[in-house]
């Protein structure tokens, strides 16, 4: 087995080096805590420095802003409007490296529409903004990965989206982002860190921080799993825990400290079939800009900009949400949409920090990295798309603490697993179909999901072809796929495959409910589950599914939240 398989038996011999740290001479350089995509790029970036490296995630990796995201890697056009043409040019930089160097099997170029609604003034207006964008992208030595602008007549902007009504737009303007399956690329970078030597483990939340004096010099830690609690010590602690922010900082100093507030956004998958188009969509709003991303046999549409001051865990999208998004796209479509297209919804919260405004469409994107007390530094802030800048600035500041010289941050050259070799693997597909014996586009699908690391999951159907059988109702996903989540990227829930592993919850009508038995006992073998813990496991996921069905129902946020809570995170064991 890989020696970066984050597999039931690395856990074990992971939390015993994590307690081991506690010994003479033992201590970590860096403890990261927060798996999400800021806290595993700062794993990453510390290790590959030649650090010695802890990371925990109370919950899953990702399982939290993480992977609730637009799912772009995008520069931000309408920061642009707002004439913050640093960050657009830094994020713009950052999707040349991930598209191209970092994750080219995970991140992939996707072209939108800019519809055009006034004659004459819009498209030069328009039109030289995103040749801006266009060439912000290429002031930064790296090539950009995606296309140039296209203008469009009205007839063309018909013919690449037919679904569009006749008289919503006058022509349009393509350009091209990026996308990403943004848990899909957390897992992933947890797992490469620990292939350069991080020490991560999932479901171990910090429950305080130690102190020697005002200086912290580690973390008192409770593994979810079993209820156990022991000590890491380390150096430096970076504290990158996103919405938790204030409550993990809470536990060492209320002095200085970062404030961060939760603005909610929400998503709506439908399927592909339900808007006739070739291209994505940007449209305005009111308060904000309505994405139509295209997303395999789906569409995702999003997102809303609203406070949020409730359970951080599990944000609820009220039947208020839904509507707003519905109301908003339907104004373009010929035929409009209904709550009977919704195949799935999902809520996120994206940490911003918090300023003088009141709208949360308008506080910064930007991060911000402070060193409150000794020992311990805080990162805040930011976009998914910027995470690996966030990190080495995190880092940075940690490594100025540490008696011994640094090197600089490498993250910028570093590929993740399963970049090395997967243009040539694309190349080679239909060779490996003949080889393994399934349909090419079965190959794709492993491919634009792991890379050239793909002929590791093939090999599980190679030694038992039940493996290669679709799961019920997510006909896109492969039982090898749930195999392999459990042995190699820490999955220990049923949640952790259907919701973050594969995108099975979001994506099926269902939304895995017919799935998780087929789930559950796959992954009872490898992680030791008895008939009564699958059982368990099967019931605490329809629950969860039920509970958020019912959330979606109500009119507003205290309402939702409630009917959402009704179910929490699986009980330790």
């Amino acid at each position: 087995m890989a020696t970066d398989a984050l597999s039931p038996e690395y856990r074990e011999e992971a939390l015993q080096k994590l307690r081991s740290t506690s010994a003479p001479g033992g201590e970590l350089d860096v403890l990261i805590v927060g798996g999400g995509v800021v806290g595993a790029g700062a794993a990453l970036d510390a290790v590959t420095r030649g650090l010695k490296v802890g990371m925990v995630e109370a919950r899953d990796w990702a399982s939290g802003t993480s992977s609730r995201s637009s799912k772009l890697i995008h520069g931000g056009l309408r920061y642009l409007e707002m004439l913050d043409f640093a960050l657009v040019q830094e994020a713009l930089k950052e999707r040349g490296l991930l598209l191209q160097r970092i994750a080219p099997h995970l991140v992939k170029p996707v072209p939108f529409l800019y519809p055009l609604t006034k004659r004459f003034v819009e498209r030069p207006y328009v039109g030289a903004g995103i040749f801006l964008y266009d060439t912000l992208g290429m002031t930064s030595g790296n090539s950009r990965g995606v296309p140039m602008q296209k203008h469009l007549t009205r007839r063309g902007t018909l013919r690449a989206a037919p679904s569009l009504k006749d008289d919503a737009m006058i022509g349009s303007i393509r350009y091209y982002d990026g996308q990403v399956d943004d848990a899909r690329y957390v897992a992933n970078m947890v797992r490469t860190a620990v292939h350069y030597g991080a020490t991560a483990v999932n479901r171990l939340s910090v429950v305080d921080f130690l102190r020697e004096g005002e200086r912290v010099v580690g973390a008192r830690v409770r593994d979810q799993e079993t209820g156990e609690e022991f000590d890491i010590a380390a150096s430096q602690v970076v504290n990158a825990t996103g919405v938790w922010t204030d409550e993990t900082q809470a536990m060492v100093t209320d002095r200085g400290q970062l404030k961060v507030r939760a603005s909610k956004g929400i998503h709506l998958v439908v399927p592909r079939d339900r808007i006739q188009s070739t291209v994505g969509m940007i449209l305005r709003t009111e308060k904000s800009v309505l994405f139509v991303i295209p997303w395999g046999r789906h569409w995702i549409i999003g997102t809303t900009d609203t406070d949020w001051n409730l359970d951080k865990s599990h944000p609820a999208a009220t039947s208020a949400d839904i509507d707003y998004l519905l109301e908003h796209v339907n104004r373009v479509l010929k035929r409009p949409l209904t709550r009977e297209d919704v195949e799935g919804v999902y809520a996120g919260l994206r940490p911003l920090l918090a300023g003088e405004n009141d709208s949360t469409a308008k506080l910064s994107r930007e991060h911000v990295v402070a060193h409150p007390v000794p020992g311990l530094v805080v990162v805040a802030g930011g976009k998914w798309t910027t995470y690996r800048v966030m990190a080495k600035d995190a880092v940075d500041e940690a490594a100025r603490a540490l008696d011994e010289k640094v090197p600089e941050s490498c993250t910028q050259t570093i590929p993740l697993l399963g970049a090395v070799g997967y243009k040539a693997a694309w190349n080679r597909r239909h060779r490996t179909a003949d080889e393994y014996g399934i349909h090419v586009v079965r190959v794709e699908h492993l491919l634009n999901r792991y890379g050239s690391l793909a002929g590791e999951v093939l090999d599980l159907i190679k030694a038992n072809p039940e493996l290669g059988e679709p799961l019920p109702g997510a006909d896109d996903y492969l039982g090898a796929e749930v195999v392999y989540a459990t042995t190699h990227e820490g999955a220990r829930h049923i949640e952790d495959v259907l919701a973050r592993r594969t995108r099975i919850s979001i994506e099926s009508w269902d939304r895995g409910v017919s799935a998780a038995p087929v789930v559950a006992e796959l992954m009872a073998p490898i992680l030791g589950w008895d008939d009564a813990r699958v059982e368990e496991e099967v019931r605490h996921y329809l629950a969860r599914v039920e509970a958020e069905r019912l959330s979606q129902e109500q009119p507003d946020d205290v309402s939702a939240d409630a009917a959402r809570l009704a179910v929490q995170d699986i009980a330790p064991r």
